[in-house]
């Protein structure tokens, strides 16, 4: 397949192409219709014969090319599955281009340090989980690290210790190597039902760009628990929009992380 991609990659080759998809011609037909001389015509029949796509019929003093469908058919399965997978994964898209459009919108807000206080977000879900379990996956280190972070990072730190004072602190890196951290401390752990931590943004110097107060509650529900988190934004900085702008969509991205690994642990017990 990657021979007949880097085949069809040339202009010229490509035009070769279509003009045998019509009927067989030879080498001279090729070179008057595409403007090319023979000799440059000859090596392009070569390229595309040696990638399949192309067979060479010896006719007394002349060649003929035809071109093989056969090839091109299995191309073009190849391309309409990739397709359909880029349409199966068009949210992943959709999420680039609202975290570019929120950035450029709180970059217009963000005229003056604690431009952002006060500003909450309420996230919602039904998780197929009982409580003790979905309490399990927010203070238990290991658990915690299966889906607090989107999926390209790598988690380096990650803890809710669940007492008052406790520490709290997520930190990881991307595939360039650049590294997110933030720390703080909980306020409140009553469980398996209400956690209250404080998480503050680091900067790349380790200075505050926002701190984040969490107020976690997990109820009953008779899918398994209702998760309701509200999220109340304090001591911003101009710095901070980057991350302010993506925490509506990464909050959303990583509690579906938890919704799916808890479904796939309920599914494998």
């Amino acid at each position: 397949m990657d021979a007949i991609a880097s085949a069809l990659g040339d202009g010229a080759r490509w035009r070769i192409v279509e003009l045998l998809a019509e009927r067989p011609r030879s080498v001279g037909e090729l070179a008057d219709s595409t403007g090319l001389r023979q000799p440059q015509t000859t090596k392009h029949l070569q390229t595309l014969a040696r990638a399949g796509l192309v067979t060479a019929f010896p006719l007394g003093q002349r060649r003929v090319y035809a071109v093989e469908s056969a090839p091109l058919r299995e191309l073009g399965r190849r391309l309409a599955d990739l397709v359909d997978t880029i349409a199966a994964h068009a949210g992943e898209r959709d999420v680039v281009e609202r975290y570019r459009a929120a950035i450029e919108a709180e970059s217009l807000a963000a005229d003056r340090d604690r431009w952002a206080d006060g500003r909450s977000f309420t996230f919602e879900r039904v998780l197929a989980a009982p409580r003790d379990l979905v309490w399990r996956y927010w203070t238990e280190p290991r658990l915690l690290q299966s889906w607090w972070a989107p999926p390209s990072m790598t988690i380096t730190d990650c803890v809710v210790a669940p007492k008052r004072g406790g520490r709290a602190a997520l930190a990881y890196r991307d595939a360039e190597g650049r590294r997110y951290r933030s720390e703080g401390r909980v306020e409140l752990a009553a469980p398996p039902g209400r956690l209250e931590f404080d998480l503050s943004v680091l900067d790349e110097s380790g200075a505050v760009a926002f701190t984040g107060r969490y107020d976690l509650v997990l109820g009953e529900h008779s899918s398994g628990t209702r998760l309701s988190l509200d999220l109340t934004i304090t001591a911003t900085t101009v710095e901070a929009v980057a991350a302010i702008a993506g925490i509506e969509t990464g909050w959303s991205r990583v509690l579906d992380n938890l919704a799916n690994t808890l479904s796939d642990v309920k599914e494998k017990s």
